[in-house]
């Protein structure tokens, strides 16, 4: 899926985007600004790596924190409401993730969690085990699942 392609169908639609990102860094939005004209349909971008910046750019609370940890998709969705929340976009994309090295049994190596919100759509979230194929890997195969949820909102919103 091409970034080219959602810029095409958020012009077309006149939905602003704006995407919330952990473990990637901000590449989601940086592969959407890649393509000329990106400024009519990406609003903003918050690259919210810790914690503390998850609750203070997108209101993401601490108890949801301590209770699930950053990689869950409890945290996933509190991202994307904030994003959506703090941007004049109609649509949100939130990323946070293991990519790597390291991870846990509990929490594995390559498990990213991703969200989508929508004005007058339900939050939608899912969980993609990546696998330890380190850290570049996880990360670039994140940023392609992202671009295929945010097409798939675009032409498919619930």
């Amino acid at each position: 899926m091409s970034a080219q392609k959602i810029l095409e169908i958020a012009r077309a639609k006149g939905v602003m985007i704006t995407t919330a990102e952990s473990c990637t860094g901000g590449l989601i939005a940086g592969s959407l600004t890649e393509i000329p004209g990106s400024s009519k349909v990406l609003d903003r971008g918050f690259v919210t790596y810790s914690n503390d910046a998850k609750m203070a750019m997108l209101g993401v609370r601490a108890a949801t924190l301590e209770a699930h940890g950053a990689v869950s998709e409890e945290v996933a969705a509190e991202m994307a409401e904030g994003a959506l929340y703090n941007s004049k976009a109609e649509l949100a994309l939130s990323v946070t993730g293991i990519a790597g090295p390291g991870g846990s049994d509990h929490k594995p190596e390559g498990r990213v969690c991703f969200g989508v919100a929508q004005v007058g759509a339900p939050t939608r979230t899912e969980t993609v085990e990546f696998g330890a194929r380190g850290r570049s890997a996880v990360r670039a195969a994140s940023v392609a699942h992202g671009i295929a949820l945010l097409l798939d909102a675009l032409t498919h919103k619930t």
